[in-house]
C-alpha cells in the first residue's frame, strides 16, 4: 500500500478478532516504533507487550475502553533518558513515545492489522499493576489485532476538516 493510501485508509479499529499476531509481525511493529525519530536520539521510549491473558485482564482493569485485542502495547517513556529543551526545560519523552506509536499504527495497518490510540487509562493502577514499568510515565495503550469481520471506521473516519483551517504559510 503507498504512504497516502495507507494513511488515508488506517482507523481507529474498535473490534477485534480472536486471530492472534504472528510473532513475526509483531517484531515488525515492535521495530518501527524503535525506529522512530526522538529528540537527539535519546529514545526514552519504552514499549511493554501485554499479550497473555494474566496481562490483558490487567490491562483491561486500568480502562474503560475495552476492545477485547489479541494485544495490547504499553507505551510509556523514562522522563529522566529523555531530551529536555534548553530554553523552558519542556521534556520531549511524551512527544517522543507519541510518534514511536503513531509508526507503530502505520506498520500494523500495513501489515493487515489494526489499532486503536486509548488515553482514557489510569497511569496509576498501570504502574501498580506492571511492577516493570515503575520511574516510567505510560502516555498509551495500543490494542493490537485483525479486525472482527463487521469492524469497520467509525462515521466519523473520514471527516477532515480543510487544510486551510490548520495550516499557515508564513
Amino acid at each position: 500500500m503507498d504512504f497516502e493510501k495507507l494513511c488515508e485508509e488506517r482507523y481507529s479499529l474498535r473490534k477485534f478478532s480472536e486471530r492472534p499476531v504472528e510473532e513475526e509481525k509483531l517484531r515488525k511493529i515492535l521495530e518501527a516504533g524503535r525506529n522512530a525519530p526522538t529528540a537527539k536520539n535519546l529514545q526514552p521510549h519504552r514499549i511493554f507487550v501485554a499479550n497473555s491473558p494474566e496481562a490483558l485482564e490487567k490491562v483491561d482493569a486500568c480502562t474503560t475502553c475495552h476492545f477485547h485485542p489479541p494485544v495490547v502495547l504499553i507505551a510509556a517513556y523514562d522522563a529522566d533518558a529523555a531530551w529536555k529543551r534548553e530554553a523552558d526545560g519542556k521534556n520531549h519523552g511524551e512527544i517522543d513515545t507519541a510518534l514511536a506509536v503513531s509508526q507503530m499504527m502505520l506498520q500494523a495497518a500495513e501489515l493487515g492489522l489494526g489499532t486503536t490510540y486509548i488515553g482514557m487509562f489510569s497511569p496509576e493502577r498501570l504502574l501498580e499493576a506492571f511492577p516493570q514499568m515503575k520511574g516510567l510515565t505510560p502516555i498509551a495503550l495500543l490494542p493490537l489485532g485483525y479486525p472482527r469481520e463487521d469492524a469497520h471506521p467509525s462515521r466519523l473516519h473520514r471527516e477532515r476538516r480543510p487544510m486551510e483551517e490548520f495550516v499557515t504559510f508564513l
